[in-house]
């Protein structure tokens, strides 16, 4: 079945928007990882727990701001797979992914494969200062 021009406007729009949370995903994780290292670095070279504490308030900041975006791309991306289907409810132009949200819970996003391997080895770095630090 061929989509009328309307529906593909409508898929290329959510597709613009997937693709804007996914830099910025990506720009968070450059964030973290060069204010974590940095850090890391100067709690590590004077063994400074409060600074290995501090530490850990960005860096939780930023893995709950990953997964907004994370979840966001996976609320979009159900948007997506609902238009593309012929005969699909969804309004046209409509950007509204409140109906999938029961869907895409916040803990499992949050604990997804690829967030807990970039943020977990971070945090459990920082952890392995402040212990040390104390």
């Amino acid at each position: 079945m061929v989509l009328g021009e309307d529906r593909i406007k409508h898929l290329e729009f959510i597709q613009q928007v997937v693709t804007r949370l996914g830099t910025n995903s990506f720009l968070v994780k450059g964030w973290a990882l060069t204010l974590t290292a940095a850090l890391l670095a100067v709690s590590a070279s004077r063994l400074s727990w409060p600074i290995a504490t501090v530490g850990l308030v960005p860096l939780l900041c930023f893995w709950y701001l990953d997964t907004f975006f994370l979840r966001q791309e996976r609320l979009f991306r159900r948007l997506y797979d609902d238009v593309r289907r012929p005969g699909s409810a969804v309004e046209p132009m409509s950007m509204n992914v409140g109906p999938y949200l029961a869907q895409t819970p916040w803990l499992p996003t949050a604990l997804s494969q690829t967030l807990v391997l970039y943020y977990g080895p971070l945090v459990a770095a920082d952890l392995v200062i402040l212990g040390v630090a104390l």
